[in-house]
């Protein structure tokens, strides 16, 4: 699965942490799920805003690193530049594409918090973008994260057609 970095605000100031649960549920929703203790959890609880940030190489290190620390004991508020998206939730710099969601529910199960997150904006840096204004997967190859080894790949060439195999 792809690699996220989630943002939210908790006590007016950004967070971070690396999302190893995520993908999309339909269209307009993706879960995103993480342990109960993480600290970025209070803040998504309490705003209902969230940014799930697509980790590229050039900033795998940085996005790394949101993993390993813990928010309860460290302040991640300046890990990163951001930007305030237009509906409140704190968006990375160095991000290519970055999604600016609403927590619409969260199903606890297990000790996780598998928060239900309505799309309310993309952003995308234009290099990453074809003529038609979409994504260019040639040129945009964000990480994947590969569970249990913990492991981390590239994108890497077309290897068919949905539907046309």
């Amino acid at each position: 699965m792809s690699s996220y970095c989630c943002g939210a605000m908790v006590g007016g100031k950004p967070t971070w942490t690396l999302v190893a649960h995520a993908g999309t549920v339909c269209h307009s929703h993706l879960i995103v799920s993480l342990v109960h203790a993480h600290y970025i959890n209070q803040g998504i609880l309490e705003n209902k805003k969230l940014s799930v940030n697509i980790v590229d190489e050039s900033w795998l290190k940085a996005a790394d690193r949101m993993g390993v620390i813990s928010g309860n004991k460290e302040d991640k508020s300046e890990a990163f530049s951001y930007t305030i998206g237009e509906n409140g939730a704190p968006l990375i710099d160095d991000a290519k594409i970055s999604i600016e969601c609403e927590m619409d529910g969260n199903y606890e199960l297990e000790n996780f918090d598998n928060f239900i997150c309505k799309i309310l904006a993309t952003y995308a840096d234009d290099s990453v973008l074809n003529a038609d204004g979409k994504i260019d997967y040639h040129v945009f190859k964000p990480v994947l994260f590969e569970f249990p080894t913990y492991q981390y790949f590239k994108v890497g060439e077309k290897v068919g057609n949905c539907g046309k195999m």
